[in-house]
């Protein structure tokens, strides 16, 4: 299927090989020494396990944190300026919440009044429109000119 003479080329790639360089040795760094009095020995404890053992060794105290790396006590003038930020904060937004509240209400009643006018203006409109009084219809005279049923006359 395949050609026997065809070239592959990635095999013809020549390749680099990386050779690892050795590191020095660490050298270890000498601590200077300071003269000080020895501590004091500490108590050899020798504890009997159930089956009979015997382990002994040294006591150890739990180690307790620096009296340095206590936490600083929070300044009184901070808590109080985080609480007037939290203060005005809410006030502003209850501000923005009763205005919010004002303008829809205000809406409300503009929609209102403007819904008893319609339906006002309608039922005048039908009063005088309507045919059912004495047959003739609304006569108004404006100026020498009637209005008869939807006819100006002259």
């Amino acid at each position: 299927m395949y050609p026997e003479h065809a070239h592959n080329t990635p095999a013809l790639r020549s390749m680099q090989v990386h050779q690892p360089a050795p590191l020095a040795p660490a050298v270890p760094y000498a601590a200077p020494v300071v003269p000080m009095q020895p501590g004091p020995v500490p108590a050899v404890a020798s504890v009997v396990l159930p089956d009979g053992r015997v382990v002994t060794g040294y006591a150890i105290e739990p180690a307790m944190p620096e009296a340095g790396a206590a936490r600083p006590a929070v300044s009184r003038a901070a808590v109080n300026v985080a609480l007037g930020g939290v203060g005005f904060l809410a006030v502003c937004g209850g501000l923005l919440l009763l205005t919010t509240f004002i303008t829809a209400l205000a809406a409300l009643v503009t929609q209102l009044i403007t819904l008893a006018a319609v339906i006002f203006g309608g039922w005048i409109a039908v009063q005088i429109f309507s045919s059912n009084r004495h047959g003739a219809g609304t006569t108004v005279n404006i100026r020498k000119a009637v209005i008869k049923r939807n006819h100006f006359h002259q």
